[in-house]
């Protein structure tokens, strides 16, 4: 696994033993970051379920100016860590070791506004569109900011309940884009249903 493009490039990253992690295929991330192309240079990104930290350390190599890696296994915070380091990141980084839904909760408490959120949770999780709505409830990502899940194509029908959505399809792994500025209004409609 090596980072792909920018300052860091063919840097070598190291990935968590096991099948507990799913690191994002390179064609995946190669094609995440040909889509998002020119949004990065001097974003606020947040990498949730981060893993190895490979998508936010390409989102510092190609010019993002802060990431935060969000995972809950200490193991995995260690080994970003150590890959952030490699790459030179660690000015630019912040490690949190908690629970997404507690983290996203957190942020918003401290007023965090990120352009860019990227969500890899495992396959297994169904409940997609819950997190994604807490991440808009919360207003942890800016307005003009966008979401980008991945997740198993075969659970994709989801995106539906949100506007404007973009799905893009690599073997069984797919890319779900939704813009924020179009799901404000979903999320507040969510807030005035709740008791």
């Amino acid at each position: 696994m090596r980072v792909i493009a920018g300052t860091a490039r063919g840097t070598k990253l190291k990935a968590p033993k096991g099948m507990q992690v799913r690191p994002t295929a390179d064609r995946v991330k190669e094609a995440l970051f040909s889509i998002l192309g020119p949004r990065i240079p001097g974003v606020c990104f947040i990498d949730l379920y981060a893993g190895s930290g490979a998508i936010g350390i390409e989102a510092l190599s190609r010019g993002a100016d802060y990431c935060v890696f969000v995972e809950n296994k200490r193991t995995n915070i260690a080994l970003i860590s150590e890959n952030i380091a490699k790459t030179g990141f660690s000015s630019k980084a912040r490690l949190i070791c908690a629970d997404a839904a507690k983290t996203i909760a957190t942020l918003a408490s401290e007023n965090v506004k990120a352009d860019l959120l990227f969500m890899d949770p495992p396959y297994d999780f169904t409940d997609i569109v819950t997190l994604v709505e807490s991440v808009l409830k919360q207003g942890i990502v800016a307005d003009s900011g966008l979401i980008i899940a991945e997740h198993a194509f075969s659970n994709r029908q989801w995106a539906e309940r949100f506007n404007s959505t973009r799905q893009k399809k690599y073997g069984d792994t797919c890319l779900t884009f939704i813009p924020c500025r179009d799901n404000i209004s979903v999320a507040h409609e969510e807030l005035r249903q709740e008791p």
